[in-house]
């Protein structure tokens, strides 16, 4: 396939390593190139497009292979495959990188469930050495003084806010935003489609349908016209005869026909594959899960019904009795909040945000060592004031806030304390 190379990602590749292998004087240059943006979107596969045509060998690391039940593993794994890396160059006579994939999900930190152990941190603290020192690193109990080669690090990831600051500080990382353009997409998707006969034309109507979605989406889109010629094939021979037709066949393995790729059937494909994931988006299962457990705990720990008598009537008439139980429907406000607090939750949970609830004693309050006080973020208002109020009762005494948290960009909006101990200010 004649695959697509944006300009821009080919010149800031380009620019980054080759000055890397420069010797300029008095310039201090990044080591490393850090690759973020949206999901799907090719960063990974555009690498390896302009190493392969730049003529670069590549020495990889996954996220996943950060973390390891043996504290400095990872760690030292970075530097082992540093140093191999630096002695490739010196024995090809080429090019080499170093790249890692996927850097925030091994060694980012997403919010406060996200566990940072040892391995994290020594992570974080070695590409910071290396960075400073990239032509003296050393493998623990060992110690080389002959210098090494400047390896050129190339790291991937969605979103470098969840990384150590001081990593990706100037001077230490150069970043890149990849999010490509209409002539991207449209350069991108001509490759991927370019064996099955579209023209222009209908690649460039392909992508303004689906103008919003990554450039993955295109590349499934087209495994997903084969599924029914596959359908059709595992009907033709059985379902108990496909495994020995397919692996272990004398015949060899089937053939198929050109599918039809027409606009239309690419079209309609594209929609249902949009509405499956519409429907994972909008179920969000987990969160009404915990929303039952949590609904259910506090029903469960709640007093009963209590039933209180208003003033006597100076008529004589029997008088209105209220009832407080958890039988009625739960209405929106509460007699726990006050009347701002109760429309600071409405006003967040309106734009979008959702809620947490942290809490502190005295002595940590000085530390700023606050603590969640709920398992996943709240996105009710129900839900949110039912929380609030059994926090406040739980922990009278203590420092109570309230958290508006922008899921998107997975950032603090607003912290409000709404209760001190003993009236402080």
């Amino acid at each position: 396939m004649g695959y697509y190379i944006a300009p821009r990602f080919l010149d800031k590749l380009a620019v980054h390593i080759t000055k890397n292998f420069l010797k300029l004087p008095g310039v201090r240059v990044p080591l490393i190139l850090g690759i973020h943006g949206r999901k799907g979107e090719g960063k990974t596969f555009q690498c390896e497009l302009v190493f392969e045509k730049m003529g670069i060998e590549v020495t990889l690391v996954s996220g996943g292979e950060l973390e390891s039940p043996d504290a400095g593993d990872p760690a030292r794994l970075i530097r082992l495959r540093y140093r191999e890396t630096a002695e490739l160059i010196k024995v090809r006579g080429k090019m080499c990188v170093l790249m890692i994939n996927d850097l925030d999900a091994g060694a980012g930190r997403f919010d406060e469930g996200t566990q940072y152990t040892v391995n994290t941190q020594l992570v974080n603290a070695t590409l910071m050495n290396i960075a400073d020192n990239p032509t003296d690193v050393q493998l623990p109990g060992s110690y080389d003084s002959t210098p090494l080669i400047r390896v050129p690090i190339i790291v991937t990831g969605n979103d470098f806010s969840t990384l150590y600051a001081p990593l990706i500080r100037d001077g230490r990382m150069d970043k890149f935003y990849w999010e490509p353009d209409r002539d991207d997409k449209v350069g991108i998707v001509k490759g991927i489609f370019e064996p099955d006969g579209l023209s222009s034309r209908e690649v460039e109507q392909l992508v303004d349908t689906f103008i919003n979605q990554s450039i993955d989406f295109f590349s499934a889109l087209r495994s997903r016209i084969y599924d029914e010629q596959i359908r059709n094939y595992i009907h033709k021979v059985g379902f108990e005869q496909v495994s020995l037709s397919v692996v272990n066949s004398v015949e060899g393995p089937p053939e198929f026909k050109k599918p039809n790729f027409t606009l239309s059937h690419l079209i309609e494909s594209g929609n249902l594959m949009v509405g499956e994931h519409k429907r994972v988006e909008n179920s969000q299962l987990v969160d009404e899960y915990n929303r039952l457990n949590r609904g259910r705990n506090y029903y469960q720990s709640a007093p009963p019904a209590a039933v209180t008598p208003t003033s006597q009537p100076s008529n004589g008439a029997t008088p209105e009795v209220k009832t407080n139980g958890f039988q009625q429907k739960q209405q929106a406000s509460s007699p726990h909040l006050t009347l701002e607090t109760q429309e600071q939750i409405r006003q967040l949970l309106s734009q979008g945000y959702k809620i947490s609830i942290e809490h502190v004693d005295e002595r940590r309050f000085r530390t700023g060592s606050w603590q969640s006080c709920v398992n996943s973020h709240i996105d009710a208002e129900s839900d949110a004031i039912s929380n609030l109020e059994s926090t406040l009762t739980e922990y009278s005494g203590e420092y109570v806030r309230l958290v508006g948290i922008d899921p998107k960009a997975k950032r603090r909006v607003v912290e409000t304390i709404i209760q001190r101990p003993n009236g402080k200010n």
